[in-house]
């Protein structure tokens, strides 16, 4: 394929080695908004730049009938947006929170977790935590939200907020430390015991390694997907 790159930070560089690795073809390396021309006639975009610059990014290259995987979070106000978009231009669209096999499998592992302790909500607190580097611009992090989303339709929570978890609000502590890649937990917590489910990345090639296979995936197709479809997960 010839893959477009739109955000050419720490994790474009790293997507880049990894297209290259599995015999694509790198056609433009942007850090700025893209235009017909630098496009260079790309197969797929894979966009991941920053939550100011992300909405206009996808819009243009939806746009101009290329399938575009974004990985940019805090900017999910004005998806419903980009999905229409992606719909009437007859092309397709993926985002994801988090592109990582393991963080995928982990969404999957969480809802069904939610589902067994549902029953028991009266002994057990919930609470979530994710830990990222201090560059970070946003909190929480967008795999943070996907995992209260999952826990939320599988219980009587009805929202999420930064800090502690109160009634039907789902606790989310953020914290931002050193060069932390990425790590989620979610605790189930009574007075006598404590169950924990947590995913550590170790570095972001797991990232950047999910958002190629989805670019891989989506080319050729028409919609709005997410990487449980990439992955068979729905």
């Amino acid at each position: 394929m010839k893959i477009a790159l739109v955000g050419y930070g720490k994790m474009g560089q790293i997507i880049d080695d990894i297209a290259q690795q599995r015999g694509h073809e790198v056609v433009a390396r942007l850090k700025e908004t893209p235009t017909v021309g630098t496009l260079n006639n790309a197969d797929v975009v894979i966009e991941f730049s920053n939550p100011e610059a992300a909405f206009k990014n996808i819009k243009f290259c939806l746009e101009q009938q290329i399938p575009v995987v974004c990985g940019t979070t805090g900017w999910l106000d004005k998806k419903p947006e980009i999905e229409k978009i992606a719909v009437d231009q007859g092309t397709a669209f993926i985002y994801g929170s988090n592109f990582s096999l393991g963080v995928n499998l982990f969404f999957a592992i969480n809802e069904k977790l939610a589902q067994l302790m549902h029953p028991f909500k009266s002994e057990y607190n919930c609470q979530l935590e994710e830990i990222h580097h201090i560059h970070k611009k946003d909190a929480p992090s967008g795999t943070a939200i996907s995992i209260t989303e999952g826990i939320i339709k599988n219980s009587d929570f009805e929202s999420w907020k930064l800090e502690e978890t109160h009634g039907k609000e789902l606790g989310i502590f953020a914290i931002r430390e050193d060069e932390v890649p990425g790590t989620h937990s979610v605790y189930y917590k009574s007075n006598v015991d404590e169950i924990e489910l947590k995913h550590r990345a170790f570095n972001r090639k797991g990232f950047a390694l999910g958002a190629v296979i989805a670019s891989e995936w989506i080319v050729g197709k028409k919609g709005v997907f997410d990487m449980k479809d990439v992955l068979g997960l729905s």
